[in-house]
């Protein structure tokens, strides 16, 4: 890609150049309605050397744009707290929500690559983290998103010239920074850095542009045709990735009828477990904070199989300041509009807290597949995504902690009637729980399908019995004492 790049040599008429910069931009100013119209997500990542001009062509392509419909965001290094998190975390968080464009000067490329040049990632880290930029693209992409990634190259010399000349002016000395004196001093050895992640993340439905940077408006053009060009074909086909074929690491598990439900615990027996696992959870969520460690726990299960008791009981234990209970209901607009796992990447604890969700990403492959919410394409594929997901989170050490609160059919009306008849507790009983007790048998096809498909070492399904709910209660408390246990 850079190695046998020829840099221009005859400039193109500069007039010439000006004049279809101008209609280029009118036509970008063109392609907003139909983008909007079509709900097209559009994302433009500008890399490059520095000093090659990256905030000059990203304000050449917004120039005619209406800034009610995009966004401008430089990115720097991740900040201490930033990077505690999930690599992904920070970048997920930005994604332009349906007909908008969101515009990147530098981004996840110029963070690796820097990393890498510090020698601050190993040859095995550097790997898994090409890994984690392949999943983020690919998984945007089939999500509908349209990816534009332009990288501007320049030569040694041209970039020596610029930096002298940016430093030579006190208003723009600010603009050189140490990195970019290091890129130019070790040029060869960042062009290197640079063509291993541009190889390593090319691809059909994403490739990279390379623009010649030597001259600028000439490099505002090749930009703005490039990007009129993706757009316009993306609004015609959208170009989706395939799915790779993944071996997960599954982990056996019963199918729910073959789960045993005539666990119980005596009131007395439950009473002195409770106060055992409540003074042993509050220990641990100390040392938790002391030591940054973050933790997601999951909950999801039949209606009025006891999650919000079990929730309950679990949270009774743990320092509010440090936990967070999220019911997962619809998404928002806000939500609905962007790809599904945002909302979920959004909400994420900061080290050394708890979020603990009542419901959650695997609404995907259960209400979502079932109520014709999503495609077939896009509920087969989400096993992987949502494989994928977790796998970010526990490799960036996050304990994630799984339960399906189970109980069987009989246990569910019984509930449900004594919700019905219960005043207080009617506000609990919904048409749509009644609804969904009629798919009963479809929704367990697709929990089994989940359970099999997502029980992964890394992050493993627990199944509560829960016809006794104090047994649940007290089961799942032990569980997550022991995962918390295990990570400190």
């Amino acid at each position: 890609m850079l190695m046998d790049w020829q840099f221009q040599k005859d400039k193109r008429e500069a007039r010439d150049c000006r004049e279809r910069l101008k209609a280029r931009r009118t036509d970008l100013a063109a392609l907003q309605q139909p983008l909007k119209e079509a709900k097209l997500p559009v994302i433009v990542l500008v890399e490059g050397w520095g000093a090659a001009g990256k905030g000059s062509v990203i304000h050449s392509l917004i120039r005619e744009l209406d800034p009610r419909f995009f966004k401008v965001r430089s990115v720097g290094m991740p900040t201490a707290e930033e990077q505690r998190w999930p690599f992904l975390k920070r970048h997920f968080e930005t994604i332009p929500e349906e007909g908008k464009i969101l515009f990147l000067d530098s981004g996840w490329m110029d963070e690796t690559v820097r990393e890498r040049m510090r020698r601050d990632l190993s040859d095995q880290e550097y790997q898994r983290r090409l890994e984690s930029i392949r999943v983020f693209e690919r998984q945007l992409a089939a999500g509908g998103y349209l990816l534009v990634k332009l990288f501007l190259h320049i030569s040694q010399e041209t970039q020596e010239q610029r930096l002298e000349k940016l430093a030579e002016d006190k208003d723009t000395a600010w603009r050189v920074g140490e990195n970019d004196r290091k890129q130019n001093k070790n040029y060869d050895k960042a062009l290197e850095a640079f063509e291993e992640y541009l190889t390593a993340t090319d691809f059909p439905w994403a490739p990279w542009k390379i623009i010649d940077g030597t001259d600028a408006v000439c490099s505002q053009l090749d930009a703005a045709d490039w990007l009129y060009a993706q757009i316009s074909d993306a609004l015609q086909r959208r170009p989706r990735p395939e799915q790779p074929r993944r071996a997960w690491p599954l982990v056996p598990i019963p199918l729910l009828k073959d789960v045993a439900l005539d666990k119980t615990m005596e009131e007395e027996d439950y009473d002195k477990a409770l106060k055992r696992c409540r003074k042993k959870l509050a220990k641990l969520h100390n040392e938790l904070y002391r030591r940054q460690v973050p933790v997601v726990i999951v909950y999801e299960g039949w209606d009025a199989a006891g999650k919000g008791g079990n929730i309950k009981r679990l949270s009774s234990a743990l320092d509010p300041r440090g936990c967070e209970v999220l019911p997962i209901a619809s998404p928002t607009p806000d939500e609905l509009h962007r790809q599904y796992l945002w909302r979920f990447w959004t909400r994420l604890p900061k080290t050394g807290h708890i979020a603990i969700f009542d419901r959650s990403w695997y609404g995907r492959v259960m209400v979502e597949r079932l109520e014709g919410f999503c495609t077939e394409d896009d509920w087969k594929r989400a096993y992987d995504e949502i494989n994928e997901f977790e796998r970010e989170l526990t490799d960036a050490g996050t304990v994630v902690v799984k339960f399906w609160v189970q109980i069987d059919k009989d246990t569910q009306l019984a509930r449900f009637q004594d919700r019905q008849n219960t005043p207080e507790k009617r506000w609990k009983i919904t048409d749509e729980d009644w609804r969904n007790r009629e798919k009963w048998d479809a929704y367990e096809v697709a929990i089994n399908e989940m359970l099999q498909k997502t029980n992964t070492r890394n992050a493993p399904w627990h199944i509560l019995e829960s016809v006794d709910k104090r047994y649940a209660r007290i089961k799942a408390m032990s569980i997550v004492i022991e995962a918390l246990e295990a990570a400190l």
